[in-house]
């Protein structure tokens, strides 16, 4: 758990190990979004924690943001697998489907569609390979902009696999709906695509005003 500790006048982020069997530890199950990655609120009452580590100079703001940063990397990949399955069933799904004595597949406008979801799954998967091997390779993180990247790209996948499913794609008896949901919610993780751009611009200072010599 990371907490403020030292007071007004020293106030500073530490990192603390609580064990999730501590008294006054109270986990309260809430309903989400994605019925398939079940999520709790947990409250800490009075509850008893041992300190990790005891250096006041290290960079706990800065070992947060790459635990993040990691942890984008980690759902951009998942994303980026979740959109390519969509594809992959949503394609197989129109070469079998026929409307007017041919495959839904056949048709111009369908196979444009997939073509589109295509392209940004590719742009997507670059950048989640990128990303993992900037993690490992301690580099500049980009697990947000790969996040933002693939985010759009399952969200994309998803609405379309509804879409060209037809009726069954909106019913619990098909996974296409699944997916559009866990879309959804990995954006109220780390926030929508934007917001995660706009992060890493600010980081990055890319939009800051500078003097320039003529």
């Amino acid at each position: 758990m990371a907490a403020h500790a030292g007071g007004f006048a020293r106030s500073r982020t530490l990192l603390f190990l609580v064990p999730g069997d501590a008294p006054g530890l109270v986990r309260t199950r809430q309903r989400a979004l994605d019925a398939t990655r079940p999520q709790a609120r947990v409250q800490l009452r009075d509850v008893e924690a041992e300190l990790l580590g005891d250096d006041d100079e290290a960079d706990v703001l800065g070992a947060l943001a790459r635990t993040g940063a990691t942890a984008a990397t980690v759902l951009a990949c998942e994303a980026v697998g979740a959109a390519d399955h969509v594809l992959e069933t949503t394609v197989e799904y129109v070469k079998q489907r026929e409307q007017f004595g041919r495959a839904v597949g056949s048709f111009q406008a369908v196979k444009h569609r997939l073509a589109d979801v295509y392209v940004q799954l590719q742009a997507a998967r670059s950048a989640a390979y990128f990303a993992a091997w900037a993690a490992v390779h301690d580099e500049w993180p980009v697990g947000g902009l790969a996040l933002a990247q693939a985010l759009e790209a399952l969200r994309t996948a998803a609405a379309e696999g509804i879409q060209l499913h037809g009726g069954i794609g909106f019913t619990w008896e098909h996974e296409a709906h699944m997916y559009f949901k866990r879309a959804t919610a990995d954006e109220l993780l780390f926030g929508p695509a934007h917001r995660l751009r706009a992060h890493d611009a600010d980081a990055a200072r890319l939009f800051e005003r500078a003097e320039v010599s003529v």
